[in-house]
């Protein structure tokens, strides 16, 4: 008899477990997601103080470059929208290195050069860990389409932006 009440505990014990997995998963993209949404709307009054968009690597002139949560050019772009959010948010299973277009790296990718108009566009790539819905995309000022995520119906890496 004990033993079966043990293992009754023991499976108990291991659905309960899986569960509260499950749970931080969906609690960790609920999260990304109101990331995103704080970090767009920042961006969006930045936009509306100075007719532009920040340089995504803190530069002064238009470059090639992106601004990373996991390196030192999220602290540049930190620095600039300053004024419109007090701390740019990080992805809460924040990877030490890499890009958020690759799979398995959680970061989140800042971008808005060239492709037709410099500082009048962007877009921000981020990954969840559950395959939600498909990628929208962003299109830039000259036609450029970015999907990260691929064209998928289910997707973790999610392309977002504006293109004015």
């Amino acid at each position: 008899e004990l033993l079966v009440v043990i293992s009754i505990i023991g499976l108990l014990a291991s659905v309960v477990l899986v569960s509260l997995n499950t749970s931080r998963v969906k609690a960790r993209d609920a999260k990304r997601l109101a990331d995103i949404r704080q970090f767009r709307t920042a961006l969006e009054l930045y936009y509306d103080t100075n007719s532009q968009y920040p340089l995504s690597t803190g530069a002064t002139s238009p470059n090639s470059g992106w601004s990373n949560s996991n390196d030192s050019s999220w602290t540049s772009l930190q620095t600039l929208l300053s004024a419109y959010v007090a701390k740019l948010p990080v992805d809460p299973k924040q990877s030490a290195s890499g890009w958020a277009g690759s799979d398995d790296v959680f970061t989140y990718a800042f971008f808005d050069q060239g492709y037709g108009c410099a500082q009048q566009w962007y877009m921000i790539v981020y990954q969840l860990e559950t395959a939600s819905g498909p990628d929208p995309g962003v299109r830039a000022c000259d036609g450029s389409f970015f999907q990260y995520g691929g064209s998928g119906a289910n997707t973790k890496i999610k392309t977002v932006g504006i293109s004015r």
